[in-house]
C-alpha cells in the first residue's frame, strides 16, 4: 500500500508568506486584516442598501459617486475612508456611529 505524505498547512503558509514574526509575514498578515475589514464594511453597506430596496446606482446618486464605486465598496475592493463611511451610512439613514477604541473608550464619528 502506498504511503501518503501530508504537509501541514502551517509549513505551506510559512513557505509562502515567511516565518511568523518576520517583516514579510507581518506585512502579509496586516494586508489580510485590512482586506477582511474592508469586506465586513462592504457587507454592512450592501445589507443596509438592500434592506432599503436601493440599487447601487441610487445609493451612488445619494452620495455623488458612480455605481461602480458603490460596487467596489460593497466588495471590499476599494479603500474606504471615514468621510466616505460617513457619507454612505448617513445616506442610508444611520443617524449616529461610534468607533470603539477598547480601553480608551468610544469616539463619536457623527
Amino acid at each position: 500500500m502506498a504511503q501518503i505524505n501530508l504537509t501541514p498547512l502551517s509549513d505551506i503558509v510559512n513557505e509562502v508568506w515567511g516565518e511568523a514574526g518576520t517583516p514579510e509575514r507581518d506585512r502579509m498578515e496586516a494586508q489580510l486584516k485590512e482586506e477582511l475589514h474592508a469586506y465586513y464594511v462592504g457587507e454592512a453597506i450592501k445589507k443596509a442598501r438592500q434592506a432599503q430596496h436601493l440599487t447601487q446606482e441610487q445609493l451612488g446618486e445619494r452620495i455623488g459617486v458612480q455605481r461602480a464605486q458603490i460596487s467596489r465598496l460593497e466588495k471590499g475592493k476599494s479603500v474606504i475612508t471615514l468621510p466616505t463611511i460617513s457619507k454612505v451610512f448617513r445616506a442610508l439613514g444611520v443617524k449616529t456611529a461610534a468607533l470603539d477604541l477598547g480601553a480608551m473608550g468610544k469616539v463619536a464619528l457623527w
